[in-house]
């Protein structure tokens, strides 16, 4: 065995590059060999995506930090490591606030990091990340750790490439069909990141990746809130589609006269208030994608018309008789069982099984384990310059009261919580702190398990002890629900559905079904 502590080091890492290891594995070694090397704290691996640094692996971390984005302009000690070519170390007195206060795991009491180093790392000469060391001891490290960070970055880089090599082959296969396309990339926005490491994620992301390539119709199904028109802007994202129009219409958001002239268009004098002629969703996304979301609201007259559109390419606009021929790749979202709907008459057959060529299921939150500790660091990590704070953190016993909740609105749900949550406890704090932690109390849980919605109540059972129907007791069940709502809300609907985290569209629609309005 070497005496030397840095080839000692280096030396698995250097055989680990000829070795097949999933990226977490590989950088997980990684890290723990960093800290081997140079005992620390905490160590972290963040990856340079656009203006954020985007963290792969942490080492004495909370486990949240994996679902943060550091914008850079945000945090001028990853800045100043970015723009120096070699490593750099913060001294204990440096103004500079530390991205990682208040994060590094199992400490309590005073939580700032008071020595830090850091080093870039590049890829064919082109800064491709950062490796960061941080210490509670300010004196923790000296100038010959310089030194050996420098040497087991460029190993590390070593390990970055092996990781990238497959990826980056896949990349510039798709940087190819760009280039070859005659055609910008449509105006908007990039598609939110999609979070998670858990593997109900990350079999979702790999029928993403599938599904992507082709221009089957897509029918994404799951509970409220789970992020079903991200899924469909991902599937947009990586299709060859990409360069052309991604167009939404949620089918709940319109009164029923309105939405065959948002799908299909009208003419000029086609019904009052027509006084021009008007292109609709499909003309508008035609080369592209159309994402219909809420398709299960939509009215039995207009499925027909819809259905025709799919298997023919021909629409005609409200009050016209000229055909329009549309070239348009259909995803759609629902909520809904729709083959339910189809059984009680609700839903055409033909329509189901057209949309349906590719089913793909969002699982709720409460199924995809710690993603819901990542998917909070995401959303802390927005709030927190919002509210002029350096960290923003949750306490241990939050993290844990996080993991046992059911959450019924799922991820929509934790990022209203999240935000409402920081919010209460920074205007509960006496003074503005520089480091705010969040604590079971500010979640307020306990209201939210009063509202689970009826997917997640035990049905109640006849006087006979056989269970009840299935659909008469979720009737009894959401009539209760809203009923108490309306009452503690003195009757307004738009306060109910808030609280109740619904449509209002949609709860208008099922207040009629349940005689309450």
């Amino acid at each position: 065995m070497t005496s030397n502590p840095l080839l000692a080091t280096l030396l698995p890492l250097v055989a680990d590059l000829s070795r097949e290891l999933p990226d977490e594995e590989r950088y997980r070694r990684l890290l723990e060999a960093l800290r081997q090397l140079l005992p620390c704290d905490a160590s972290a691996l963040l990856r340079l995506e656009g203006d954020q640094l985007v963290p792969l692996a942490v080492d004495g971390l909370s486990p949240d930090t994996l679902g943060r984005r550091f914008k850079i302009a945000e945090h001028p000690r990853l800045q100043a490591l970015l723009e120096n070519h070699g490593p750099t170390r913060f001294a204990a007195d440096c103004g500079l606030p530390d991205p990682y206060d208040g994060l590094v795991d199992g400490l309590h009491g005073h939580l700032e990091v008071h020595d830090c180093l850091g080093c870039p790392l590049y890829l064919d000469e082109q800064p491709w990340g950062l490796l960061t060391l941080d210490a509670l001891d300010p004196e923790r490290f000296s100038s010959g750790d310089l030194d050996n960070l420098q040497a087991f970055a460029s190993l590390a880089a070593a390990t970055v490439k092996a990781s990238q090599r497959m990826l980056d082959l896949t990349l510039r296969a798709e940087q190819e069909q760009q280039r070859a396309d005659a055609y910008q990339r449509a105006a908007g926005e990039a598609p939110r990141e999609l979070i998670g490491q858990s593997p109900a994620h990350r079999r979702l992301l790999e029928e993403i990746r599938l599904v992507a390539g082709s221009d089957l119709s897509v029918l994404v199904t799951g509970e409220t809130g789970v992020g079903k028109e991200l899924v469909a802007q991902a599937i947009h994202h990586h299709s060859l589609r990409h360069a052309q129009p991604l167009v939404s219409l949620n089918c709940a958001a319109l009164p029923e006269t309105l939405v065959e002239s948002e799908l299909f268009g009208h003419v000029r004098g086609a019904f009052s208030g027509a006084v021009g002629e008007r292109r609709g969703k499909f003309e508008l996304a035609d080369g592209g994608t159309l994402f219909l979301d809420e398709v299960g609201e939509l009215p039995l007259a207009i499925q027909a018309k819809l259905l025709r559109v799919l298997q023919s390419g021909q629409l005609q606009r409200l009050g016209s008789d000229r055909e329009h021929h549309v070239d348009v790749r259909l995803v759609a979202a629902t909520n809904r069982d729709l083959a339910e709907e189809v059984r009680a008459g609700r839903f055409r057959a033909d329509l189901y099984h057209r949309l349906s060529v590719y089913p793909l299921r969002v699982p709720p939150l409460r199924e995809r384990g710690n993603d819901i500790l990542l998917l909070a660091g995401y959303f802390l990590e927005q709030n927190r310059p919002r509210l002029g704070l350096r960290s923003l953190r949750l306490s241990r016993e939050a993290q844990a009261a996080l993991l046992g909740y059911p959450w019924p609105g799922n991820v929509r749900e934790l990022e209203h919580l999240i935000g409402r949550a920081s919010l209460k406890a920074l205007a509960a704090s006496p003074q503005r702190p520089r480091i705010l932690s969040l604590g079971v109390a500010d979640l307020g849980l306990e209201q939210g398990l009063a509202l689970a919605p009826a997917s997640q109540a035990t049905p109640p059972t006849a006087a006979s002890g056989a269970i009840a129907e299935l659909r008469p007791a979720l009737d009894s069940f959401q009539r209760q629900l809203i009923a108490a709502s309306l009452e503690r809300h003195a009757g307004n609907w738009a306060a109910v559905a808030r609280e109740l985290g619904v449509d209002r569209a949609n709860l208008n629609r099922l207040a009629r079904r349940l005689d309450l309005k």
